[in-house]
């Protein structure tokens, strides 16, 4: 398919995870089309912007955990946390490469510590 694709609406499970330190988390996107692995994962923690976690087509970004890991080609992509660590509680975001900015996509994970309060 040639041309511009303009329309792609990205999806993600769960919306929200109670999590533990140990856990293994795996969140998943989906694409309403073929998007390659033109894919970006971002991690935001509250306060903060978000910060890219890795590019599928080059790979983590320098200084991100070898826990973090993410796979996928065409319309589903699977972001894992091998051994969840505290300071990996956060929101979580897949973008297609084209997309808006991650601030104001509606695609997210919200992992909490334990049961939500």
């Amino acid at each position: 398919m040639s041309g511009v694709k303009c329309d792609i609406i990205m999806t993600q499970s769960p919306s929200s995870l109670p999590v533990s330190p140990g856990d293994k988390v795996t969140i998943t996107c989906r694409a309403s089309e073929d998007i390659g692995d033109y894919l970006y994962w971002y991690q935001q923690k509250p306060g903060q912007a978000p910060k890219l976690l890795m590019d599928l087509v080059t790979g983590l970004q320098s200084g991100v955990p070898s826990r973090f890991s993410g796979s996928g080609f065409g319309t589903d992509f699977t972001l894992t946390i091998s051994s969840l660590e505290p300071e990996d509680v956060a929101t979580y975001y897949c973008q297609w490469h084209n997309s808006s900015p991650p601030t104001v996509t509606q695609a997210m994970t919200k992992t909490s510590q334990g049961v939500e309060v």
